[in-house]
């Protein structure tokens, strides 16, 4: 076995190598790779240069951190010199393994952006009333119209060569960007969505490959997105207040000879429409490529020909900070070719791309000028197979491109528009397509991929690749619900029921820290978190829902998320920056209900949402609702608690595990009877008393055995809802019922989880009966088919059945838990999954009464294993008896398992197995 370490991805504030980042103590992290057992770090040292020569030269005139005794490699806060806006940042580590032998990682980089408002000399830029929009089969010109993107250039000179060239960039709307011909960065959709009364964003990027010595033109195409398009359901434009989109660029360059240049928006820019007739999220975009001016983004271009451009207009700039996004860009990830064509009828073609996406296609035709080609999309067929659109609501989700002509290919796609679909419908052609003429293009916020899981059913592994689709169809900027219909809305209960399976499926770390601060920013003065965010401005007439926040399971997710960021991730960043927010909604909570039950109710109250037999009634309170809502307050103070005595603040911690214990004594004194049962007697009610620590120890299994009962007087078949699905399987299985997850995880007839995959699903729906077979779809007012809240059963599959788990008491995997359930109905599962710290990988394996399972755990790292047997004697690592085993350590027993702890490293344990073998409970 190799006995080489390495020292690789590094990162800065998650991201890597992040241009233009705004956090004065950035925190770095590495991951140490060695293969061999007991690999550790003993020791790190990080410099800090200026430059890369300085750093070759081991000069730290940044930071030299010294060496530091210990196996910290995550979230090492920068401590050096003061960083200024605009500073570059090339950075080393070094390690010490437990040898004593010296690793040098390779340099990385990151810089920083416009620290101050100062920093901006550029000027906020829109169109004129007065530009027009010229339409090739219009006698007369027509003022534009929302909706319709507009386009900006500026040619300028560079007086010699360069050393460096960095342009930042914001918008009121959403831009693409040009330099010299070609795209600046591969962002779409930038500089994404916050709540524009709190905070704008704005995007760097290195441009030094682009630009040259002499003449050089800047472009950029603005289009409306979240600020002044559809958002939601709301049948008006602009709910941010403005239907006028605005720019704002800063290039600046630093040329070989010491010189400093910098390019502003500004006055002297230009401005005009061109192509694109519309575009919106919702209602898709209108295309017309003879309106194209080809070398529009070059230099020498004509901007007084037919179609003149005229002076941009600089406009009052927002009263509110420019701050550099946190996350991961929105970006084209995969390319997805169509599995099957079909004519639905006379010249309109049907593509299936065999998978729902979040996205649009690339079309290829070659047609005559004017030909009108429009495209459509859905997520599932009506029966006679054409395109089913019912539930898609107000979006229209259509694009069209109208031919320019001239005997070539033209290859097209969409700028500021996105859909969910499977399914395409092109019409318009005057000659059949083929299956060529269209390839999906998947858009979603780029976080790496983390973990993968695969087992012995194929059904279930479709389940785990459907919520995995899920996650990357709704993952766009934030956590949306759907990406289909006229919604696309960050629900705070959806995303926090999912979070778990979202961190194995996904490093979502700069994800959530960036929708934290949405979800802060959308707080009341009172201290109310809101079910959605960002906040969309209300209107004197606004009715709608999500907006007033408040909604038990949904706001309660500005205390869960974090919680859970900082399990996953070691994070406690994320628990500093937001604990005064958290304090002040569990205070709000309290001084509404001081009985003890969250009965106050302030705008809505969804429940066990889309449970069965769903209440879809926002604002009525029943006792199951506010069963709910206590006990999630119970939550809140017990997982507030935690978080208090983390960051020192004991006097917190000591008042809110009296309000946990309060508010647990009015739950079980309103629904707890003296056998265990749960008076509302739902599935949900047992899982949240079980989950959040509401019963009585010696009540426990008498609920258990309820929760169990309940299930079989359904026919062995779950009811649960957004809130309790989460947590059906986890219980069941910590609780010593295995063997009623695994039949709840295997059934396929409805409502389970594999009902909708042996119907061809390929991501989660939102209701159980989205589609059945007696009554085929379900009311397309809301009825989406690509929602992750349901596909919650990921965490199980990860936690449970392959057996990897965080440890409570060691947030962020660098000491964890290995401990599998098997079940009857699988003979094997394995899955991987990659921390901040490595890869971790187990893979049990079921033959007859003989139990193999294989574990990886990385450097620097050890894991409390737990090997499932029917007689601790009988264990075996590598062939040998485990307690011989180099890496391991012996704890003791449990109820049919061994207990280990384990160095790093890669072991193999052998067993007998028995499946009658009893699982112990666990709180």
């Amino acid at each position: 076995m190799s006995q080489a370490v390495n020292i690789q991805q590094l990162r800065c504030e998650y991201l890597v190598e992040p241009l233009g980042i705004d956090e004065p103590h950035p925190r770095l992290s590495w991951l140490m790779l060695a293969e061999r057992r007991g690999a550790r770090q003993q020791a790190w040292r990080v410099l800090v240069a200026s430059s890369a020569s300085r750093l070759h030269a081991g000069e730290g005139d940044l930071w030299d951190s010294g060496r530091i005794e210990g196996a910290a490699s995550t979230h090492i806060a920068y401590a050096g010199l003061p960083l200024t806006s605009r500073q570059a940042c090339h950075w080393q580590v070094q390690v010490w393994d437990e040898l004593g032998v010296e690793t040098r990682s390779a340099p990385s980089f990151w810089s920083m952006g416009l620290l101050a408002a100062s920093d901006w000399q550029a000027r906020w830029l829109a169109a004129p009333v007065k530009v027009l929009r010229r339409d090739p089969d219009a006698a007369t010109p027509t003022l534009k119209r929302p909706g319709t993107p507009t386009r900006l250039r500026r040619e300028f000179e560079l007086p010699g060569a360069i050393r460096r060239a960095t342009l930042h960039a914001s918008a009121r709307g959403v831009f693409e960007l040009r330099a010299n011909g070609r795209r600046i960065g591969q962002d779409m959709l930038a500089p994404e969505w916050t709540d524009y009364d709190k905070r704008i964003h704005y995007r760097s990027y290195d441009v030094t490959a682009l630009l040259a010595p002499g003449r050089n033109a800047l472009a950029a195409t603005l289009g409306d997105g979240w600020w002044s398009g559809f958002v939601g359901w709301q049948k008006t434009r602009a709910r941010y207040g403005s239907h006028q989109n605005s720019l704002l660029v800063q290039l600046e360059v630093e040329l070989e000879n010491g010189q400093r240049f910098t390019l502003v928006s500004d006055g002297a820019w230009t401005v005009n429409t061109g192509p694109i007739l519309s575009s919106d999220f919702m209602m898709g975009e209108v295309y017309d490529a003879r309106r194209e001016q080809p070398g529009w983004d070059r230099p020498g271009f004509d901007d007084q020909g037919a179609l003149p451009w005229l002076p941009a207009l600089e406009v009052v700039p927002p009263p509110v900070p420019l701050v550099a996004q946190r996350s991961e860009p929105v970006r084209i990830t995969e390319h997805i070719a169509p599995v099957s064509l079909h004519e639905a009828a006379p010249g309109v073609h049907v593509f299936d791309l065999g998978q729902n996406i979040a996205g649009w296609v690339r079309l290829r035709v070659r047609a005559a000028a004017g030909t009108r080609v429009t495209l459509r999309f859905g997520e599932r067929l009506n029966p006679d197979g054409t395109l089913y659109t019912a539930n898609l609501r107000r979006a229209k989700a259509t694009d069209v491109y109208i031919c320019k002509g001239g005997g070539e290919d033209e290859v097209y796609e969409p700028h500021f528009t996105f859909h969910g679909f499977q399914f395409v419908e092109l019409s318009g052609l005057p000659q059949a397509p083929t299956l060529a003429t269209v390839t999906g293009c998947v858009l979603r916020s780029a976080t790496p991929e983390a973990g993968h899981f695969e087992c012995s059913h194929p059904g279930v592994n479709r389940l785990w690749l459907n919520g995995l689709w899920s996650q990357k169809d709704n993952f766009l900027s934030v956590p949306t619900d759907c990406p289909q219909r006229d919604e696309r809305l960050g629900w705070l209960g959806d995303a926090q029921v999912f979070l778990r399976t979202a961190t194995y499926n996904m490093d979502v770390a700069a994800f959530f820290s960036k929708w934290m601060v949405d979800i802060e920013d959308a707080q009341t003065p009172e201290g109310v978190f809101p079910d959605t965010a960002p906040r969309l401005r209300e209107g004197k007439n606004f009715t709608g829902l999500g907006n007033l926040g408040g909604a038990a399971g949904w706001a309660d997710g500005g205390v869960s998320i974090p919680h859970t960021i900082w399990q996953v991730y070691g994070d406690r960043r994320i628990l500093e920056r937001h604990y005064p927010a958290m304090v002040k909604w569990v205070d709000w909570i309290a001084s509404h209900n001081p009985g003890g039950l969250r009965a106050k109710l302030l705008s809505n109250n969804y429940g066990d949402w889309l449970c069965i037999p769903a209440d879809t009634s926002f604002g009525t309170q029943s006792p199951m609702k506010t069963l709910l809502a206590t006990a999630y307050w119970a939550d809140d103070c017990a997982k507030l608690a935690e978080i208090a005595r983390e960051l020192g603040h004991d006097d917190d911690a000591r008042r809110f595990n009296a309000m946990f214990e309060r508010v647990r004594a009015a739950f079980q004194k309103t629904w707890l009877t003296p056998d265990g049962r749960i008076t509302t007697e739902t599935q949900t009610g047992y899982l949240l008393a079980l989950a959040f620590d509401l019963l009585p120890e010696p009540l426990r299994e008498a609920a258990t055995a309820h929760l169990v009962a309940n299930i079989e007087a359904l026919g062995g078949h779950l009811s649960t809802g957004f809130i309790g699905i989460r947590h059906l399987n986890p219980q069941l299985t910590l609780a010593g019922r295995n063997d009623v997850a695994y039949r709840l995880l295997l059934r396929d007839d409805y409502p389970s989880w594999l009902y909708p995959v042996r119907h061809g699903a390929t991501t989660i729906w939102e209701r159980w009966n989205g589609w059945t077979e007696e009554d085929g779809f379900f009311n397309p007012h809301m009825n989406s088919f690509n929602h992750y809240s349901l596909g919650s059963v990921g965490e199980w599959l990860f936690r449970h059945v392959a057996g990897i788990e965080l440890d409570p008491e060691h947030p962020g995997f660098q000491q964890f838990v290995l401990r599998p359930f098997v079940g009857e109905g699988l003979d094997f599962a394995r899955a991987s999954y990659r921390t901040m710290h490595g890869l971790i990988h187990s893979e049990w394996r079921l033959d007859s009464d003989r139990l193999s399972w294989q574990v990886s755990i990385p450097a620097n790292t050890r894991a409390k294993v737990f090997v499932p047997c029917s007689s601790a004697a009988d264990v075996t690592e590598g062939g040998t008896p485990v307690r011989q085993a180099e890496g391991l350590r012996v704890l003791g027993e449990a109820p049919g398992r061994l207990v280990c702890e384990a160095l790093s490293g890669s072991y193999s344990f052998s067993a007998r197995f028995h499946l009658a073998s009893p699982e112990e409970p666990q709180s």
